[in-house]
């Protein structure tokens, strides 16, 4: 199927499977996965939502990795991926979990920013190598499947030019490669949060993207995701701690309208979601705030956490700011369960 995009120079080859049928199934699976750039595991919950094996985390941001090592039964490894010495110890690790098992997905969402070409080739950035250590450690695991997270925008960087190579370097590799901009609202996470799902195998299989569960107006909004939080007391334990504002600030935040921000010359951050639809995109933002749409203050972590769609069993360590960029970084565990449900998919269809 080809999914047109507005665009008029991007038409994605697409194979959507339906996911329906196996949303509430809890079945565990024999899949193994590790999580590249993994945060406090937004895609490890979800492919753990799906019924898959985490293996191994990998990030270094400290209070990311507290957080993760928390929260899964796997390890994560605290290194910097760009160290050929961490990459090496990494895969050692994963090889020895694995113990002569297959490693089904490789994931990660890796940083976008620095990318330059000339003609086909990637200019030197020290931003850019993450897109390539990450490669280094495909071509070290032999995954059968890999699933590439990035913000929308990565798709016309360099007209073009960085989704084109992300491909060619895959296809290269010996891995069939489709890639889609998914919105994470269609498959009930309660945000408006689209980003490019790149899905490559090299067992033969189809790429399946998850068809969308919901239609626009099912969405799940910011009242059925945090209504029973509104006037909680605060519990640093939960995540929820409210920022203390000055009147004045309160007064200001009151005569912000839903759907509108404090600042409009900083239209990412202090903005105000409506209600009644799903929130608009929680962004790092280096601790960016997102305004309550019924009181007079910020969003708390916890939250935040519910529009990304954590269970609330999930707790963020280190300071709330820390915490903060954690969510704000993640993708919804949702939005990746539905991935993984997708790649099931294709190993059902070559059983078959």
């Amino acid at each position: 199927m080809i999914n047109m995009k507005a665009s008029k120079q991007m038409i994605d080859q697409v194979n959507w499977a339906n996911i329906s049928d196996a949303w509430k199934r809890k079945r565990r699976t024999r899949l193994t996965y590790v999580d590249l750039f993994s945060g406090a595991g937004g895609i490890s919950k979800g492919f753990e939502m799906a019924g898959m094996e985490g293996i191994y985390g990998l990030d270094h941001f400290d209070s990311a990795v507290q957080t993760y090592a928390r929260n899964f039964d796997h390890p994560i490894f605290n290194g910097d991926i760009k160290s050929n010495k961490v990459k090496n110890k990494f895969v050692t690790l994963v090889n020895d979990r694995l113990s002569g098992r297959k490693l089904n997905i490789l994931a990660g969402g890796f940083p976008c920013q620095g990318f330059s070409l000339s003609g086909h080739r990637v200019v030197s950035d020290p931003r850019n190598t993450l897109y390539l250590d990450m490669l280094d450690i495909v071509l070290l695991l032999k995954p059968d499947f890999v699933v590439l997270e990035n913000v929308v925008g990565l798709r016309s960087m360099l007209n073009g030019g960085v989704e084109k190579k992300i491909i060619n370097d895959y296809m290269e590799c010996g891995y069939a490669i489709n890639v889609t901009t998914l919105h994470a609202a269609d498959y009930g996470v309660p945000q408006k949060r689209k980003r490019v799902i790149f899905i490559a195998n090299k067992i033969g299989a189809t790429n399946f993207h998850p068809k969308a569960i919901l239609k626009e107006s099912d969405y799940k909004t910011v009242q059925c995701a945090i209504e029973d939080l509104i006037d909680l007391d605060d519990d640093p334990e939960f995540n929820h701690v409210k920022t203390k504002h000055s009147v004045e600030m309160i007064n200001r935040i009151n005569s912000v309208p839903e759907g509108g921000t404090l600042y409009p010359n900083y239209a990412d951050s202090w903005r105000k979601s409506p209600w009644n639809e799903p929130s608009c995109t929680i962004k790092e933002n280096h601790g960016g705030v997102n305004l309550h749409p019924r009181r007079p203050r910020a969003l708390t972590p916890r939250e935040l956490a519910r529009l990304q769609t954590f269970p609330d069993d999930f707790i963020f360590a280190g300071k709330k700011s820390k915490q903060l960029i954690q969510i704000g970084n993640a993708v919804p565990p949702i939005l990746a369960k539905a991935i993984g449900l997708a790649i099931q998919k294709s190993y059902e269809m070559i059983s078959v």
